[in-house]
């Protein structure tokens, strides 16, 4: 979720208190999954993993919600966010682990830290059990760091510590080459599309 014209979505501290009060909400009303997320200055990253509720239901609360809470506090009107979110459909089994590393280093990638620890805006501490956080969801990804809670948080920050040097990763933004709205490999991709009965988009030079 993007700034309408790359601009502010958050204005200070209590701005960001409220979207994760928003989040919670969210999660209990809906029943879906939170495993990463990260809140910069003018985007947001979220890691979801849905039950029988739709993304777009979520996503529509949550933006709305939001929306109304910042145009009443910065006493404006209009919209918030930049159009529809942009949503990927993921391999969790393939890509949950570095997926959730890359969501916590958005923070370094962008200067505004050193480590991800010193980002209080993302999930990050909570995985290294120096924080709770209700809403999200942990264990997935770190039972596949230890059998104990202290090695797995030990093993996961090892793990975030290996990628800080990581850049840019193209396919996190904008899916595969086969399809944008998804990331995982041919197998995974075909499953997906057959499950939703439809077909690839034709590559640029299909006629």
């Amino acid at each position: 979720m993007r700034g309408n014209a790359g601009q502010d979505i958050f204005f200070d501290d209590k701005d960001r208190c409220r979207f994760f009060l928003l989040l919670q909400e969210g999660r209990e009303r809906y029943c879906h999954r939170i495993h990463a997320f990260c809140l910069m200055t003018n985007h947001i990253h979220l890691t979801i993993q849905v039950g029988e509720v739709p993304l777009s239901r979520i996503m529509q609360n949550l933006s709305f919600s939001y929306t109304r809470w910042v145009n009443w506090r910065q006493q404006r009107i209009g919209h918030l966010f930049q159009g529809r979110f942009k949503a990927i459909l993921v391999d969790a089994d393939a890509y949950l682990l570095e997926l959730t590393r890359y969501i916590h280093l958005n923070p370094v990638r962008a200067a505004m830290v050193q480590s991800p620890e010193e980002y209080p805006w993302s999930g990050y501490r909570a995985y290294l059990g120096r924080e709770t956080i209700p809403w999200l969801t942990t264990d997935p990804v770190l039972s596949q760091f230890g059998s104990t809670l202290e090695r797995a948080c030990r093993g996961y920050r090892a793990f975030v510590d290996q990628g800080k040097e990581e850049g840019h990763i193209r396919e996190y933004h904008s899916g595969t080459d086969t399809d944008s709205r998804l990331l995982g490999d041919d197998t995974f991709v075909d499953k997906v599309l057959a499950r939703a009965e439809v077909s690839p988009p034709a590559a640029p030079w299909s006629r």
